[in-house]
């Protein structure tokens, strides 16, 4: 009986010993298109353009709100399932502030600098190829937070609000491990003015839109 053991366990060993380079191959990372299946990390920065919804609406038409500026950031993304992945993302811009008034154009009140930082959520729709390339379309959403540091001769202040995101892009695959990653994305918050001016104003939700272009780089 022993020794129909020791046979037993010594076969089941070679068997899976014979069988070991097939399952490698089936778990070796093979290339969809955009990404190689089995990477589970993206990296993209990127550069892009942003828009500033009003801070603050005045009388008259008059408005308080961040002049456009290039964007500079990145995004790390994780994924947790096929064509489900979690994204952080880090963004920087510089702009002046400005006063809108009607017929007399904008009037630069102080310059700003601002952090945006979010948690977001990823859904992949893939696409067949076509033409040898392939384009895989997606849908971001989460919420984080958009930091100000505002500064006027020798006046500094600073506020921190938070912001939900809702956004939407294409990447269009490079080659292997790589792709082109075009996105745009809506910021909406409330900027605090009370953190900022020691004042309580009412203002309403405010929306900003970053354009952005980058490489994505699939690990």
């Amino acid at each position: 009986m022993r020794s129909q053991r020791v046979l037993s366990s010594l076969s089941a060993v070679l068997a899976a010993l014979a069988l070991a380079p097939f399952a490698a191959q089936a778990q070796r990372p093979v290339s969809n298109g955009t990404q190689l299946t089995g990477s589970v990390l993206h990296v993209t920065p990127y550069i892009g353009y942003m828009v500033f919804g009003n801070l603050l609406n005045g009388p008259f038409g008059t408005s308080v709100s961040n002049a456009p500026s290039l964007l500079y950031g990145a995004q790390a993304a994780l994924s947790l399932a096929p064509n489900v992945s979690l994204v952080g993302n880090l963004g920087y811009t510089q702009s002046n502030i400005r006063a809108g008034v009607p017929f007399l154009g904008g009037v630069n009140l102080a310059s700003s600098s601002l952090l945006l930082y979010d948690g977001d959520l990823q859904l992949d729709v893939p696409l067949a190829s076509t033409s040898g390339m392939s384009l895989v379309p997606f849908v971001q959403g989460g919420v984080g937070g958009m930091h100000y540091n505002i500064s006027q001769s020798f006046l500094n202040t600073s506020a921190t609000n938070l912001a939900g995101n809702v956004g939407a892009g294409l990447d269009v695959s490079l080659g292997k491990g790589m792709a082109l990653r075009l996105l745009a994305k809506d910021y909406f918050g409330k900027f605090d003015f009370q953190q900022a001016t020691g004042f309580t104003l009412s203002n309403s939700t405010t929306q900003n839109f970053a354009f952005t272009a980058g490489i994505r780089l699939d690990f």
